[in-house]
């Protein structure tokens, strides 16, 4: 195939559209991403880090979705905190809205991206002043090195995988007034470090949906590009299932919401290889309580399920003599 008749087969699948996203360029896609990975989250690297899930992002060229691990940000200025991007069902296409800086985070979909990010608002941090206070309830936090820390338990009702707004199977849920309000405030776009960090994930083969069926080799890191870094954290999940890929499946009225697919996000869980290689090992229960990093829980892989006894055949009985 030429790689122009290639281009023609994608401009049937991808429509690139100018949308009025804060002036950003976004993209629509005939079908849906996959299901969001569960993953550790990597220690917090320093103070006035934020945390920015990870997403599928679409590449035109090879018509596909590619995983940008989650990352530890530093913000462009004091005082801002990051609204994830997402995913929404929109006339009869997937299309991307950018993720974005501001005072007040807003609306990203409903979608449960961990960490502080259950679906609406944001809980893993605040800014007092100059200084950004982490909740260790969500976040990967070495009280050691970080001493601006509190702890917050995190609302979580959301507790699917779907990574798009509306559609069929998507995560039905529209904006307050509060975050229609926060998107007319001013917004800065992705630094630098995280574009950077997005080109450094499509660059990867392994990245790709196409080609590790929805599990991502990499799916976070301790900071912008660090794909290799020793702190990164590798998948270690069976592939999650794909969404349907049919989008004139999500007509009007045949819309559900999907709200028991897949494991729970935002729950804390220890993490033995953060523990061994960040922590001095805590000589007692409360010590070891306070050293235990955020994990999302994921489903219990490999479960099998109870195989059905097969019925024995019945004797045939003979007629009386």
């Amino acid at each position: 195939m030429t790689r122009f008749q290639h281009v023609a087969m994608l401009g049937a699948v991808v429509i690139a559209t100018a949308l009025c996203s804060w002036g950003q360029f976004a993209i629509s896609v005939s079908f849906g991403p996959p299901l969001l990975p569960v993953y550790a989250q990597p220690l917090c690297p320093a103070p006035g880090y934020i945390w920015t899930p990870g997403y599928w992002a679409w590449d035109p060229l090879d018509g596909a979705y590619y995983w940008v691990p989650g990352t530890w940000v530093l913000p462009p200025t004091v005082g801002l905190l990051w609204t994830p991007g997402y995913w929404g069902f929109v006339n009869g296409a997937y299309v991307w809205y950018d993720g974005y800086w501001g005072p007040t985070v807003g609306f990203y979909g409903g979608i449960n991206y961990g960490f502080g990010y259950p679906g609406n608002g944001y809980y893993g941090g605040e800014w007092r002043g100059r200084e950004f206070y982490y909740n260790r309830t969500v976040n990967n936090v070495n009280v050691t090195n970080i001493t601006n820390v509190y702890n917050q338990t995190v609302p979580n009702n959301n507790i699917n995988r779907v990574a798009y707004n509306n559609g069929l199977n998507g995560v039905q849920a529209q904006p307050t007034q509060q975050q229609l309000a926060a998107r007319q405030q001013h917004h800065d776009p992705p630094t630098a470090a995280q574009t950077e960090h997005q080109q450094a994930a499509r660059k990867d083969p392994a990245q790709f949906a196409s080609a590790n069926g929805g599990n991502p080799a990499v799916v976070a890191t301790p900071k912008p590009g660090a794909l290799n870094d020793p702190q990164a954290k590798r998948a270690a999940l069976p592939p999650a299932p794909t969404p349907p890929a049919n989008a004139s499946n999500n007509k009007p009225g045949t819309q559900q919401n999907n709200q028991h697919t897949g494991g729970q996000q935002n729950v804390p869980r220890p993490s033995a290889a953060d523990e061994q290689a960040t922590h001095t090992p805590p000589k007692n229960a409360a010590a070891r309580r306070q050293a235990e990093p955020p994990q999302q829980q994921a489903p219990t892989p490999g479960m099998q399920q109870p195989q059905p006894q097969k019925e024995q055949p019945k004797k045939q009985q003979q007629p009386p003599q």
